[in-house]
């Protein structure tokens, strides 16, 4: 039991507001040599782990790039792009994103969308410009607003859309937990069976992203004198 330390370092550390990417360093630690490793051998175990999964790291590549674009005028751009569409709304704007990346999730292009590619510098900027086409300057609580419908259809959609590839490692990981406990299936049956469910949350989010129009015209008109 002694190894479980770690998942309280873990609770202890986000409760304090700590650094997460220290905290959970710290907890790896703990867990570490709890369960019986030394400090050199913990350190071992680090350094495997990242030269196995260092393809990982290569999406911080992404970042500096993104910055430069937005330094350059991107998200002024694309608010620009949007807002010379009349008929562009928030919910059809977030609706045809969602729409979109989920069925490059399904067939496995998952790094096409993402919060930091995405979401950040064209999503949720265009988002906003569309609703100022149709409403006017928005307050700072309305702006935030959008910006999380944003973030969560790209995390919805992600989420049930995925599972649809055959080889994405959820399905393997569901594979593997199911002949551990004598069921076996095949990879392509999962698939199939996650289609039902990704049609569902595209019906229950998308027509909770068309009745974010009605909501944020009813809100804006009541905060309006």
């Amino acid at each position: 039991m002694l190894p479980l330390i770690g998942i309280a370092v873990v609770v202890i550390g986000f409760m304090a507001r700590l650094n997460p990417l220290l905290v959970v360093t710290v907890a790896a630690l703990v867990t570490g040599l709890a369960g019986g490793m030394g400090p050199v051998e913990v350190i071992e175990t680090f350094g495997k782990a990242f030269k196995e999964n260092r393809y990982v790291s290569v999406v911080w590549v992404v970042l500096p790039v993104i910055g430069l674009l937005e330094r350059a005028g991107l998200q002024e751009r694309a608010k620009s792009l949007i807002g010379q569409v009349k008929a562009a709304t928030v919910g059809r704007l977030l609706l045809l994103y969602f729409i979109l990346r989920q069925a490059t999730a399904a067939l496995g292009l998952t790094s096409l969308g993402g919060h930091a590619q995405m979401v950040r510098p064209l999503i949720a900027p265009m988002a906003e410009a569309a609703a100022e086409t149709h409403h006017g300057p928005l307050p700072d609580g309305m702006r935030q607003t959008i910006r999380a419908h944003a973030a969560a259809a790209d995390n919805v959609a992600l989420f049930f859309g995925e599972d649809i590839f055959i080889a994405i490692a959820s399905i393997l990981l569901i594979k593997g937990f199911l002949e551990q406990n004598g069921i076996i299936v095949e990879p392509l049956q999962l698939s199939v069976c996650a289609i039902p469910t990704a049609i569902v949350a595209l019906l229950v989010h998308g027509t909770r992203l068309m009745l974010l129009d009605r909501r944020l015209a009813r809100t804006l008109a009541e905060a309006r004198p």
